[in-house]
């Protein structure tokens, strides 16, 4: 129906037991829009094109999302540089208007603004704490201009650097929730998830989780061993995750960058609504309650997030106007064979093909350090 709940900043709303719903992928959307170069996956298009940028947010925000986060992925100064693909563009102008544009959608519906943080270059290249947080503060204080409601580390593989990203956005005085794109073997050093977890909320991160690199289901068990290692030393934090929205059962240590199909044939591999729902709910009952997606996520997707957990949040998305809960719209339709589709055991149950006969079911990765 539309309606909303209003607790306040993300940490009122998680205390007050509200399910987040989170949007989705930005840059791969974008790249296959064409407003983002792939290999660079930099964010000049907040600056360039921002009527694509702002157009993505509102369909996030129709599909039930109550985070818009900024468009700012590798929107570090070193990146930026390296990408060679913005030499008129500074990583300052392309936070701001990012920020603008996500305050923009925002205020149109019940959303707060996330400023995001990734990975830097800086860190594999030097190791160095100072640089690598000079590069964080940067960031911080272009956000801290625009008065952000809370901060997200994503993508980031190596613990170590996401909670050096974590301990200089904590001196805002902004909330941190900290998402690590890694495996449910542990960081590119081993570092366990739920190690990672606890080093994290004594880093500060008030929220921790998954994103990218690796499937819903896959993502579940990771955060489930985050959890387990916060409980096990006595921690406590909320709960996120935002995995890919495809298929990756090699659930190898490099996650989907290593697969052959990246980043230009993983259509094959697209989740459906229905596999978003089945995520949800199992997120939901893993005790996550910020659940949204990352590249591969769609503003469908999101909405079928939202749809799944309508009874907890109480209301369903604008976009849900448009959608028959469980293809309940079907039933109208004038072929007898599709109306018999008008239900959720149907959906629930299919068991979709791919339409391509020599096609495998599974890849062998790159980096697949299981065998």
């Amino acid at each position: 129906d539309g309606s909303k709940l209003d607790y306040g900043g993300i940490l009122d709303r998680l205390n007050a037991g509200e399910v987040v719903v989170g949007d989705g992928g930005y840059v791969m959307q974008l790249e296959r829009r064409g407003y983002v170069k792939a290999g660079h996956w930099t964010p000049e298009a907040a600056v360039e094109h921002p009527e694509a940028v702002r157009q993505l947010h509102r369909e996030f925000l129709r599909a039930g999302a109550n985070v818009i986060q900024t468009f700012t992925f590798y929107c570090s100064e070193d990146k930026l540089e390296i990408s060679g693909n913005v030499s008129n563009i500074s990583g300052a102008q392309i936070n701001e208007a990012a920020c603008d544009l996500a305050r923009e959608v925002a205020n149109e519906g019940d959303a707060l603004v996330a400023g995001c943080v990734s990975k830097t270059p800086c860190y594999v290249k030097s190791h160095s704490e100072t640089k690598v947080k000079a590069i964080f503060k940067k960031q911080m204080d272009d956000f801290l201009k625009k008065d952000i409601d809370f901060f997200i580390v994503e993508f980031v593989d190596h613990v170590e650097e996401a909670e050096w990203a974590v301990e200089v956005l904590k001196t805002s005085s902004k909330p941190v929730g900290a998402t690590l794109c890694i495996s449910p073997q542990g960081d590119m050093h081993g570092v366990p998830p739920g190690e990672c977890a606890v080093r994290l909320v004594r880093a500060g991160a008030d929220i921790v989780g998954i994103n990218c690199h690796l499937d819903p289901l896959t993502c579940i068990r990771t955060v489930k061993l985050m959890k387990a290692g916060l409980e096990n030393a006595g921690l406590k934090a909320h709960l996120m995750i935002q995995p890919l929205g495809f298929h990756t059962p090699e659930c190898n240590l490099g996650g989907y960058t290593s697969l052959p199909e990246y980043p230009f044939a993983m259509e094959t591999r697209a989740m459906t609504r229905w596999d978003v729902h089945q995520y949800a709910r199992e997120a939901y009952d893993a005790g996550i309650r910020y659940i949204g997606g990352c590249c591969g996520f769609e503003p469908y997707h999101i909405r079928a997030i939202a749809e799944e957990v309508s009874a907890e949040r109480g209301f369903l998305p604008p976009a849900s106007e448009k959608h028959g809960l469980w293809g309940a719209a079907l039933g109208m339709h004038t072929k007898p064979w599709v109306r018999a589709r008008a239900h959720r055991e149907y959906w629930e149950n299919l068991l979709p093909a791919s339409g391509r006969p020599k096609c495998p079911s599974m890849a062998t990765a790159a980096d697949d350090y299981e065998k």
